[in-house]
């Protein structure tokens, strides 16, 4: 199969790229310096020279909280250049492979979200996000997969673990926060599953994200544990913390679409690797 990358250079495109490597398939990854995904007539230039059998959108404008005072500027990227993507990949007869958010719901519920509940996103980072899983849709209706996940990590890029080990490092306590619940998902183990589904190309909205659950604060005393710093972990809650976008309290992900959705390992597992390959990075 041969897939291009857009957003390459990123966390999660990083690890696409060595995993379609390691998988024995051709690809292109993409940085943003090398392909703009807001300019279509770039997009479709790229698309077109690439001839790929497969787009997968690594894409993104992440900083959730940044997006509360440029709202504009991240939906230009996570719907619009989305949308862009899908476009030109459609009209060149590849699939796109979109990667979407667990914040695009409102965290009310108290079982795990499936691709069918009703979306309600509170932040304007998971406004834009929806709005790219609706620009896919309409730009490739017949040939996108759109794929939601949650609370992404991995070592080719800033994420949460890092802070954590940069933080407990430099201090003797750290205060996280305890109401807010989802799916920590390692990009090393992300990657196949979306190479996997390029593949199978099942269409619409697939959740994919580890198995199992836990706050923000129990992902960080795990974190702290593991690295052997000593350094306390204490709860906190999301008042306290006062961040700008406003987050769901419950964003744990499940899949109604079994044999289609492919199955991550245990959060834990994911940290764990995660630990390894850092060490070694």
């Amino acid at each position: 199969m041969r897939v291009l990358i857009t957003g390459g250079s990123g966390m999660l495109g990083r690890d696409v790229a060595e995993a379609a490597a390691e998988a024995g398939h051709e690809c292109i990854p993409l940085s943003h310096a090398e392909l703009d995904i807001t300019d279509l007539v770039e997009v479709r230039a790229a698309v077109r020279e690439a001839a790929p059998d497969a787009v997968i959108n690594c894409a993104a404008w992440t900083d959730v909280d940044g997006a509360e005072n440029a709202g504009e500027a991240a939906a230009e990227v996570n719907r619009d250049g989305a949308g862009n993507v899908a476009r030109a990949a459609d009209e060149a007869g590849a699939w796109t492979v979109h990667v979407s958010s667990d914040y695009v719901f409102d965290g009310t519920k108290r079982t795990p979200y499936v691709e069918s509940d009703q979306t309600n996103p509170l932040s304007a980072y998971g406004r834009s996000k929806l709005g790219g899983e609706q620009a896919v849709a309409a730009a490739a209706p017949s040939s996108h997969t759109i794929v939601r996940s949650s609370w992404l990590f991995g070592v080719h890029g800033r994420c949460f673990p890092a802070t954590i080990l940069r933080l407990a490092a430099e201090r003797d306590h750290l205060a996280v926060v305890d109401d807010q619940v989802g799916c920590p998902t390692f990009t090393g183990h992300l990657a196949p599953a979306l190479l996997a589904l390029a593949e199978r190309r099942p269409l619409g909205i697939v959740h994919v994200a580890s198995a199992g659950a836990c706050s923000w604060y129990e992902l960080a005393r795990e974190i702290v544990a593991l690295s052997g710093l000593d350094c306390a972990v204490e709860p906190s809650t999301t008042a306290e913390q006062r961040r700008p976008a406003p987050r769901p309290a419950f964003s744990v992900l499940g899949s109604e679409r079994r044999g289609e959705a492919p199955e991550l390992p245990e959060w834990r597992r994911g940290l764990e690797a995660y630990m390894r390959v850092g060490s070694r990075s």
